[in-house]
């Protein structure tokens, strides 16, 4: 299945595709560890939660249906990450050796669980910065490296189209087709997982 055209995330709910589902992993592994290191969780917990989200991520995705609302998909993994801290903490609390921060566990589960916390604002922010950075960096060499300055120059950096024209010795009506043409390819990569 072409994620050209479909989008990586209706590509991964293909469970058959192993070269989609290692993009997927390589997007979402470094996105969930960091995150939950950032909240205070111990490196092997988060390793192992990482690993638990994943798994639970992988057996429910191809049932996943996006209902078309903003930020859908990534309310739904914030969800699985809140029911995997709540299994998570439940083992640790079985376990005699190594046990992780329980309380604080359950606190950033509860947090999170709250769709209008600063938490989960923060969760979506995090989550919407880092996939539209590593999608770029994706689709980057799929593109001329005059188009695709153009297009950071005006769509990341804010700069006037004019000026970047100038700086490029491109016209200005190249400098917007270039723009265009970078969205329209991230926002085919990123179909489901940003809105």
């Amino acid at each position: 299945m072409s994620t050209t055209s479909t989008g990586l995330l209706r590509a991964a709910r293909d469970p058959s595709d192993n070269a989609v589902w290692q993009r997927f992993l390589d997007l979402y592994e470094p996105l969930l560890h960091g995150w939950l290191r950032r909240q205070g969780v111990q490196h092997a917990d988060a390793e192992e939660l990482v690993q638990d989200v994943l798994a639970a991520v992988a057996l429910a995705l191809p049932t996943f249906q996006h209902n078309g609302r903003t930020g859908a998909f990534r309310c739904w993994l914030r969800q699985m990450l809140v029911n995997r801290l709540r299994v998570f903490r439940r083992s640790q609390q079985v376990r005699s050796v190594c046990r992780a921060d329980s309380e604080q566990l359950h606190r950033l589960a509860e947090v999170l669980a709250d769709a209008d916390s600063d938490l989960s604002q923060r969760w979506g922010d995090d989550h919407d910065r880092f996939v539209a950075g590593k999608l770029l960096a994706r689709i980057e060499p799929e593109f001329q490296p005059k188009t695709w300055r153009a297009f950071q120059r005006v769509a990341l950096d804010g700069a006037d189209p004019d000026l970047v024209a100038a700086e490029l010795d491109l016209s200005v009506a190249s400098v917007y087709a270039a723009k265009s043409r970078v969205l329209k390819r991230l926002h085919e990569e990123a179909a489901g997982l940003l809105d």
